[in-house]
């Protein structure tokens, strides 16, 4: 069979839903974003779409929704067919689901059957809705699974803020067809907007605007909007009023474009090990970075995703190597948010757990720099969990403390901050401290902690593998050097840590 994707007009077509359960409130979901006239039957209808009911009266009280839907707690009459645009039979009496299908072939009604595909005239897509954005995928029905996945997977791609993409790009066209009168450019034009929009994941600013028609138009925005045939009216133009700072000398509007700060800095947590940690709003970032800046300790393949032109600096940051000094990163950053680019800061672990994060965001925000800060999986929890160590365990550690084996002090602050540590009930965990691991064993037993209490240190791999030795605060030493375990590596002291047998 082959089924085409159709892409329907909606809006105020009458559907039929016969149905009332949770089957029947999902199709109902997909469809009222379409804004269809419904009716439902069944002889219950469940709660759930008893709400959606009074979400759709309140909305179409305030003007905000032309969908609408009917609920009729009832058995289902061959009246019903009556007028219908399209049915759908989601009821679990198989049955009654073939004698819908049946009266629908007869009176050429397009039918959906709910889990059987042979008699549907049309079938469910996995949909993805973003504003005018709309995806349909389909196996046939071979596998509702793949499709799925593959909504995920697309899902995950789509710029966060696509609504406002496409409303940008649908009004700025009646703009661009006066202001470049040749078709073919005209037309180049609003391909390579589109494309910039998505790299940059919003609209186009006025300044981005202007500097991306200079090799397109015909005519400058000024001529435009003093051209009397020029269309000027606020519908055409943006959709709404423009605020009057926002014209021209001459009265008329100015580049109908958001005006949205030029550069911005997103801090995002890589995870640690493997590049599959990462969050998917991280991700999310990753694909619409136009300049990304990295550390040495993240997993490189994450980079892979990024965008074919964008412009990737690693600044190297590891233990005792670092190629650029704090300093300077804030300083670099500061220059590309400058320069109008969506910067990604790219961090291994979470960029507030010892990333200096916070020194960033400060630096950028004196300079008048829009940030956000997009958490991500640190190593103190991630790694020893991997290595399957908890670190807290229910009567046995009731807590967890984390500390640097860097210290920005002097060296007795360092020992006394070890000694409270030994004297604290739970897990203490060591990040960066592999190379001062002989001190960190002595200072725990000078505050306190016994000689036997378990010890684990534990180097992650990209792939999400772990090499661990394993030992007590007196052994942990040798342990370490004859499992030859590698940097960088984390160091989980307490009762959680259970010693091989």
């Amino acid at each position: 069979m082959g089924y085409f994707p159709f892409f329907v007009e909606l809006k105020g077509k009458r559907g039929l839903i016969v149905g009332g359960g949770i089957v029947a409130e999902r199709k109902v979901r997909k469809l009222l974003p379409y804004e269809p006239e419904l009716l439902v039957v069944a002889p219950k209808i469940d709660d759930g779409i008893r709400k959606l009911f009074e979400e759709i009266k309140e909305k179409r009280k305030k003007n905000e929704d032309t969908s609408k839907l009917i609920l009729s707690e009832r058995a289902f009459e061959d009246t019903d067919l009556e007028k219908m645009d399209f049915v759908i039979a989601a009821t679990s009496d198989e049955a009654l689901n073939t004698r819908i299908a049946k009266l629908c072939e007869e009176k050429h009604i397009l039918v959906n059957v709910v889990d059987d595909k042979e008699k549907c005239g049309f079938l469910f897509p996995s949909l993805i809705r973003e504003g005018k954005l709309s995806i349909g995928i389909s196996t046939e029905g071979a596998s509702p699974r793949v499709a799925t996945t593959f909504r995920t997977r697309l899902s995950a791609d789509i710029p966060e803020r696509m609504e406002e993409i496409l409303d940008y790009l649908e009004k700025i066209r009646p703009f661009a067809k006066v202001a470049i009168e040749d078709d073919k450019k005209r037309a180049a034009f609003l391909m390579e907007l589109a494309d910039v929009c998505m790299e940059k994941g919003r609209p186009l600013t006025e300044a981005e605007c202007e500097i991306f028609l200079e090799k397109y138009q015909s005519k400058t925005p000024k001529d435009v909007f003093v051209d009397k045939e020029a269309p000027l009216d606020r519908e055409v133009q943006f959709g709404k009023e423009t605020p009057s700072d926002e014209k021209t000398q001459s009265g008329k509007e100015a580049c109908p474009v958001r005006k949205i700060c030029p550069g911005k800095v997103v801090l995002v947590g890589a995870g640690c090990l493997s590049y599959e940690y990462i969050t998917l709003r991280g991700m999310q970032e990753i694909r619409k970075a136009q300049v990304l800046i990295y550390d040495a300790l993240i997993d490189t393949r994450l980079l892979d995703f990024s965008i074919e032109n964008c412009e990737k600096i690693c600044v190297g940051k590891r233990s005792g190597r670092h190629s650029m000094k704090q300093e300077e990163i804030n300083a670099l950053l500061i220059e590309k948010a400058r320069e109008g680019a969506h910067v990604v800061r790219l961090k291994g672990g979470d960029p507030f757990v010892f990333g200096r994060g916070n020194e960033e965001v400060d630096a950028l925000t004196e300079a008048g720099i829009e940030t956000e800060v997009i958490p991500g999986i640190s190593s103190c929890i991630a790694v020893p969990e991997l290595a399957g160590i908890p670190v807290t365990e229910r009567k046995v550690s009731r807590s967890f403390h984390v500390m640097t084996g860097h210290f920005a002090g002097d060296e007795e602050s360092l020992k006394d901050e070890i000694h409270k540590m030994a004297a604290m009930d739970g897990t203490c965990v060591f990040l960066m401290g592999y190379t001062r691991l002989a001190e960190i064993v002595s200072e725990l037993q000078n505050g306190g902690a016994a000689a036997e209490t378990p010890v684990a240190v534990i180097h992650g791999a990209p792939d999400g593998s772990s090499r661990a030795a394993y030992g007590t605060l007196l052994t942990i030493e040798k342990e370490v050097q004859e499992k030859q375990i590698p940097m960088p590596a984390v160091i989980v002291v307490g009762d959680t840590v259970r010693l091989p047998e």
